[in-house]
């Protein structure tokens, strides 16, 4: 069975930061955090996101501003967030009739490749849509009984890693006894997923890649910025449409008369229509 993508980003995507929401609600500054202690790890030399991290980290622990956090805690948070932006709830299910409206031998997969923390990611209530969900892991010292050490960490490029294991068919359980499956040559006409049937959908800089990549294979970008936030939005537009790496931008609403909404209904049903075409054609 032919089977198409849509590649969702998370943090500003589908809902506003949600490490920024656990960070104010254990009484951390957010803007301090992210403006000046991330910054000046940056500054030495730090990824962004190994920054943020390690930040993370060194608030946790007895008498610490995140205590003694677990993954479970993570989990918990992320069950309890419930900001989603207008129409992600129901996103999901019109694609799936769309899809199946085309053609019953056709199936729509969603995915989430994350900068965020893959726990909270995997505990919200729209976690059970994805096919997999990608994102950075923490492992915990089973003495402390809290998290202490970076197990994974995806940064900008290392995103698309994850867009060459969904195109291959590499699932995260294969990893786990192939570390380095993603290597494995595959020829393109067995790839599960061509990248020309994979939509993206991201808010920022680190989402530059996939969309360069997928552009570049005659997939599907599309880029999203909250208006509200005016400074990192207008940074982000810009890089997003100099390159022309993007098809569009919109603000983040996903419901049908939106225009980010109406564009991916329209771009699921091409991509449908065309993969039953070349169906008809081989």
């Amino acid at each position: 069975m032919d089977t198409l993508a849509v590649i969702f980003d998370f943090d500003e995507t589908l809902m506003p930061d949600s490490t920024s929401a656990l960070l104010a609600k254990h009484g951390i500054d957010v803007e301090r955090f992210w403006t000046e202690d991330a910054k000046a790890l940056i500054d030495q030399g730090y990824d962004q996101a190994h920054a943020y991290l390690r930040l993370i980290l060194e608030n946790v622990g007895p008498g610490k501003a995140l205590g003694n956090l677990r993954n479970s805690d993570l989990s918990k948070f992320g069950s309890e967030l419930d900001c989603y932006y207008p129409g992600v709830k129901t996103i999901f299910e019109d694609l799936r009739q769309i899809v199946n409206a085309v053609s019953n031998d056709l199936r729509v997969e969603f995915y989430i490749i994350s900068g965020g923390l893959q726990d909270l990611v995997q505990g919200t209530t729209i976690a059970k849509e994805f096919a997999a969900i990608y994102g950075c892991t923490l492992d915990e010292d089973p003495d402390k009984q809290s998290i202490r050490w970076i197990k994974r960490c995806i940064t900008f490029t290392e995103k698309t890693r994850y867009l060459f294991e969904i195109n291959k068919g590499i699932r995260p359980a294969d990893v786990l006894n192939h570390h380095c499956a993603v290597n494995t040559s595959v020829a393109e006409d067995r790839r599960r997923i061509p990248f020309k049937n994979m939509i993206y959908v991201g808010d920022g800089l680190t989402d530059i890649p996939c969309f360069s990549l997928l552009k570049k294979h005659g997939g599907y970008g599309y880029g999203v910025f909250d208006p509200a936030q005016q400074k990192s939005a207008k940074k982000a537009l810009e890089e997003f449409m100099r390159a022309d790496r993007v098809l569009s931008v919109y603000p983040p609403d996903f419901q049908a008369m939106s225009g980010l909404g109406a564009m991916l209904r329209i771009t699921v049903q091409t991509v449908a229509n065309s993969i039953v075409l070349s169906q008809k054609r081989s």
